[in-house]
């Protein structure tokens, strides 16, 4: 490549060279580096495809760019944004900015799958550069828009993953707020990042520029003394910054090379387009950031060398989009200060007003003013190409021009805070406001500063206003940024949602709410009047198991398996999650669709369990109302039950069972087949791993106690689709417990199997009892009949017998340390036992105090002995019979059946079948006696 030429700034490189005489003592590295930011200038000057320099969300740089159009009228704009993302840029007339252009992928091929989900936003607004030149290309006819920068698959290719420090929210950061994550965890594409890369650097110029963030130093030293500039001044000192960061740059080898591939890329693009269409370079414009207008690399130029090859794509499916964004989220994604977007778009607007410039605006766009007929498409005189000037030597050696004090504008500030934190509860007064107008000059001056800078503002403002405590939900600093300008939130047009969102729009309109718009709406569905609005609950309870917490909220109104809606009451926030509404979009085209994979996606999953499986049954049966879907993720939860080697699942197992059992028995001629399958399976699958769970450590009396209530509950089922009951002896009979809790699971499971009594259970807690070295182990032993409710929920009375005696005989040090176990235990499975448990408490306790004292318990009462039947020589009943038999014949007739009248002296056949066997009579008069 030709090297610069000396005329245009030769004198400027005979001042750098002596002040870097004068400064290092002779030649070296510092005359190396002040001469090369020139060389960088010249170089980028005299390109034949004009580069134009930017800082993204820039009031000066879109300025400049809306002059700078007006006076070329260029054919062909280049513009530094993922290329894949330009058919996007024509929806953009149908939002209200600021918005962003995302670039999104779930199912990821060629990366790590813990990337996914990949997300690339590129946030728009109003006040920047790349805004103007989208809608002086999108609309000035014969006019052609292409973006250059490499595309969002390339970004992820070329970044190491976690080396990407301020286009990525920090995740050890404290929660956003609602604003500040409408971008989620995707990475943030700007237009010319310009920030030091050198720390050092960027600490000396804060420190002596008396400002607390990089944004205000920026406002402060460029934005004001560009925001009048003319082109060549813009151009040429936006060129020396691109230069000087990048040459003072840490030697960041990885951040070098992305750099460097991308700047290879975008000069490629662009020599191919030029050796495609012919087009003149003179007619044609570049909008980058300025770090990559100062570029060095051998493809620079419409000259440049071709070595460079564009790798290819991945096999990954990308989905494009635009999402709502804001002034806050902007901020938080490239660490600016808060609230210097809101200040940018105030300074945009006066940068307007004074320079007289007539921006770009897309034609229909939301939120913005209508232009005069014509004036948009009008072009501007003709300008010569002149060749360029050395601006650079006056603009660096003019002093700092001092703007001057303007006192309306601060003392309108001054007035709206104040009767902006009375609105939010602070004390302030009109002495408030003169202190704030008064301190906020003295600030200023401090600084170096005639006219104080928002900055300044709102250093005094809390000065004076803000005292020990905030009232409010605000404090004073967030209160002058509403004041500034405020978070403004944008918001994508109908027309521009993908069709998921249309059809969600669309199947809720029978609500007549304004979904779209931000905040809560409530929504009232009398379901039983309007059977219409059927369709919209359905709705409602997808978007409430997709979306994030907050979009549809139920504030009345639930959905069960088996049970019909008659009214529900709804919070919805649509408009304020539509991002997350947008990105179910870019995954189906109805939500029905993006359900069924999202459940699919979690059945088939490598982290999927048996009760994960069959909470996507419960669910595609309770939202979709698929059976096909049903009985296939059905058929996947039995897979995955016979491959399970523990009892981890099993009390969700149990539960989910139980349920779909009840539905399907309800709803449905016969049960699926997949259900009779999983339950023969895991009877089977369960008896195998009973007495291993018995033994394990690893496994909780829960666990154990939910097989066995799989075992016990399922039992009649699986045994009339061909299981055998064997199985469950043999398991019972294999397992041998350690664990004081787990033997009395043990115990009860050998209860309901009838090979124990309930005598000789009460005679082994008796003996417990009676053992001191086993008393103090007792409480565990509770534990596990508590646990055994849910097996064997028939040993509800034993387990209040059992709780009683050890309140009445344990010694206190073995007592109340248990209360607290027996407490959470309760807690834990509070649902199902404790109901059973009072239940049980309230038929046996006495229900008066008067009676508590002559109170005995049934299990300490002795038996009555039972009287002996009397055998009289009459039948008493017979005779009863004999002399009303309308009643017996009037049945036997009805039940068929033929038969003579005995006579009185014949002993009734049922009388003597009570005689020989007396016990089963004594035995249900002493059961009676005792209830």
């Amino acid at each position: 490549m030709s090297g610069p030429d000396e005329g245009t700034f030769e004198a400027l490189r005979a001042q750098l060279r002596e002040a870097a005489a004068t400064f290092a003592g002779g030649p070296d590295a510092l005359e190396g580096i002040l001469l090369g930011l020139v060389d960088d200038v010249d170089r980028a000057v005299r390109e034949p495809l004009e580069i134009f320099p930017v800082c993204h969300h820039s009031p000066a740089s879109a300025t400049a760019m809306a002059r700078r159009l007006r006076e070329k009228q260029p054919k062909v704009v280049y513009l530094e944004l993922c290329e894949d993302m330009a058919p996007l840029l024509t929806e953009l007339r149908n939002c209200r900015l600021p918005v962003a252009v995302q670039a999104f992928a779930t199912d990821v091929d060629g990366f790590p799958a813990e990337w996914s989900p990949l997300s690339v936003v590129a946030p728009i607004t109003e006040a920047s550069a790349e805004y103007q030149a989208i809608a002086y290309a999108l609309d000035t006819p014969g006019v052609e828009l292409v973006l250059v920068d490499r595309s969002s698959d390339h970004v992820f290719q070329w970044d190491a993953r976690g080396d990407r420090t301020g286009d990525r929210t920090d995740p050890d950061a404290p929660p956003a707020e609602e604003e500040a994550a409408l971008h989620g965890d995707a990475i943030g594409l700007g237009i010319g990042d310009l920030r030091p890369r050198f720390t050092e650097l960027e600490e000396h110029l804060l420190r002596h520029g008396r400002v607390r963030h990089w944004s205000e130093w920026w406002h402060q030293y460029v934005e004001l003394p560009l925001g009048d500039g003319d082109h060549d001044s813009y151009r040429q000192v936006m060129l020396l910054i691109g230069s000087l960061f990048r040459r003072l740059a840490p030697g960041d080898a990885d951040r070098v090379r992305v750099d460097e591939d991308r700047e290879r890329h975008m000069w490629t693009r662009m020599r191919q387009h030029l050796a495609a269409t012919g087009i003149d370079p003179e007619e044609c414009l570049y909008v980058c950031g300025a770090f990559h207008a100062a570029s060095r690399v051998a493809e620079f130029g419409v000259h440049g060398t071709d070595t460079f090859e564009i790798p290819p794509r991945s096999a990954t499916k990308w989905q494009h989009g635009l999402i709502p964004s804001s002034h806050a989220a902007i901020e938080a994604q490239f660490g600016l200060a808060a609230g210097s977007v809101s200040i940018a778009a105030t300074l945009w607007a006066k940068n307007v007003k004074r320079a007289r410039v007539e921006p770009y605006r897309l034609a229909g766009q939301a939120g913005a003013k209508k232009t005069r007929a014509g004036k948009t498409a009008a072009a501007a005189p003709a300008v010569p190409d002149l060749p360029p000037a050395d601006k650079l030597t006056g603009f660096l050696r003019q002093p700092p021009v001092l703007d001057r004090l303007d006192e309306a504008e601060l003392l309108g500030w001054s007035v709206e805070i104040v009767r902006a934190a009375r609105r939010n509860g602070y004390l302030a007064s009109t002495a408030d406001a003169i202190a704030v107008f008064e301190t906020s000059i003295l600030l200023a001056g401090m600084r170096d500063r005639a006219r104080p800078t928002p900055c300044d503002f709102q250093d005094a403002a809390v000065t004076c206003i803000e005292k020990d405590t905030v009232p409010g939900r605000r404090d004073v600093r967030r209160l002058v940024e509403i004041m500034m300008g405020g978070d403004r939130v944008g918001q994508v047009g109908y027309d521009a949602l993908p069709p998921l969102a249309r059809d969600v729009h669309d199947r809720l309109a029978p609500l007549q709410l304004k979904l779209q718009q931000r905040g809560v709406r409530r929504a009232l569905l009398d379901i039983a009047a309007q059977p219409e609005l059927g369709r919209c609950s359905d709705v409602l309870w997808m978007l409430r198991y997709l979306m994030p917490h907050g979009a549809a909220r139920p504030i009345m109104g639930e959905r069960k398996l088996g049970e019909r809606p008659i009214q529900e009451s709804w919070d919805l926030a649509l408009g304020t999650h539509q991002r997350a509404l947008i990105e179910l979009g870019y995954e189906g085209v109805s939500i029905e669709q993006v359900l069924e994979q999202r459940l699919r996606r979690t059945a088939y999953g490598a982290q999927a369990t048996a009760a994960t499986v069959l909470a996507a049954v419960e669910d595609a049966t309770l939202y979709l109302g698929s059976r096909r879907l049903a009985d296939e993720l059905g058929t996947r939860a039995l897979e995955v039950l016979s491959a399970e080697r523990s009892a981890d699942g099993a009390p969700e197992v149990l539960r989910r069972v139980r349920r779909l059992l009840a539905y399907y028995r309800t709803s449905e001629p016969a049960l699926p087949p997949w259900v009779g399958s999983f339950v023969k399976t895991g009877y089977a699958h369960y008896c195998t791993l009973l007495p291993t769970a018995f033994t394990d450590d690893d496994a909780t009396d829960r666990q154990v106690a939910a097989m066995l209530g799989f075992l016990f509950s399922m039992e009649s089922l699986a045994l009339s689709l061909g299981c055998d009951r064997t199985q469950l002896e043999l398991a019972v009979a294999q397992s041998h417990p350690r664990d004081p809790s787990r033997t009395a699971l043990l115990w009860a499971a050998q209860v309901q199997l009838g090979i124990l009594s309930r005598a000789d259970l009460r005679a082994r807690c008796d003996e417990l009892l009676g053992n001191p070295l086993a008393v103090p182990a007792y409480p565990r032993y509770l534990s596990g009949f508590v646990h055994a409710l849910e097996p064997v929920p028939g040993l509800t009375d034993f387990v209040v017998e059992a709780v009683s005696n050890a309140f009445g005989r344990l010694p206190d040090p073995v007592l109340l340390p248990w209360l607290p176990t027996l407490i959470t235990t309760l807690r834990s499975g509070g649902a199902e036992l404790a109901p059973l448990l009072i239940r049980e408490a309230g038929r046996i306790f006495p229900g008066r105090l008067a009676a508590l004292d002559e109170w005995v318990p049934p299990w300490r009462a002795r038996p009555q002995a039972a009287r002996p039947i009397r055998r009289g020589g009459g039948n008493g009943g017979a005779a009863l019979l004999s002399a009303h038999p309308a009643t017996c014949d009037a049945l036997a007739g009805l039940l068929g059946c033929e038969g003579t009248w005995e006579t009185a002296d014949t002993d009734p056949a049922g009388a003597a079948l009570l005689g020989r066997h007396p016990d089963t009579p004594a035995a249900l008069e002493v059961l009676l006696a005792r209830a």
